[in-house]
């Protein structure tokens, strides 16, 4: 879709009445490791900005270079996580559900609608539609979706020095042969997901085979 069909969606809400209107998307729903993040971003009315599309399909220099524009032109935009800890306790989505709602709630600027990547309604305090691969098809939650990859990627940079061995810096925490080669030699990080890897012995049986 080209830059003026992302804003399609959000026309059609400003339509019914909403003015102030925000797009969310998390990154780090699916990795073995690491946090899930999601960001909330209001974007001027009718922006284009060159190349703005869903964060998984643009380079990672890409994606940075966006992140910058996208902070610089946002009315305004709010990044969360939620942690390790709160993923083994409330479970993935709810914890993705958490992130959403802190960074929602972190905006300077109240929105009177949220467009939410994907087809699960978090429960927000304001009203809520959810878009199916929104990414792809409302500027705001494509520029969210930049943010929320972008952090939780420079994030997990951060902790491949803090646990090193385990090539966070290249897989991000996703499970990858690689990444499932350095949990068996070096064992289990803090940064972990146990609930995610419940599977470890099969794997490594697996693997010695």
């Amino acid at each position: 879709m080209s830059e003026f069909d992302l804003w399609e969606i959000e026309r059609s809400f400003a339509d019914k009445g909403y003015n102030v209107i925000c797009g969310v998307d998390e990154a780090g729903r699916g990795p073995l490791a690491g946090p899930v993040c999601a960001a909330a971003v209001i974007l001027p009315g009718g922006l284009e900005i060159d190349g703005l599309k869903d964060s998984k399909k643009l380079t990672e220099k890409r994606r940075e270079a966006l992140y910058d524009i996208i902070c610089e032109k946002a009315v305004a935009y709010s990044i969360a996580f939620a942690e390790v800890e709160e993923i083994e306790e409330i479970n993935i989505l709810q914890a993705t559900f958490l992130a959403m709602k802190r960074a929602v709630e972190g905006l300077g600027v109240r929105p009177e609608l949220a467009l939410v990547d994907g087809n699960r309604d978090p429960k927000l305090d304001i009203p809520c539609e959810t878009v199916i691969k929104g990414d792809a098809k409302v500027a705001s939650i494509a520029a969210a979706s930049i943010l929320a990859k972008v952090t939780r990627d420079r994030y997990m940079m951060q902790m491949a020095e803090t646990y090193p061995g385990y090539g966070f810096e290249i897989h991000k925490g996703y499970g990858t042969k690689k990444h499932y080669e350095a949990i068996f030699e070096h064992g289990v990080s803090p940064i972990h997901r146990m609930s995610f890897l419940k599977n470890l012995e099969s794997k490594r049986k697996n693997s010695d085979g």
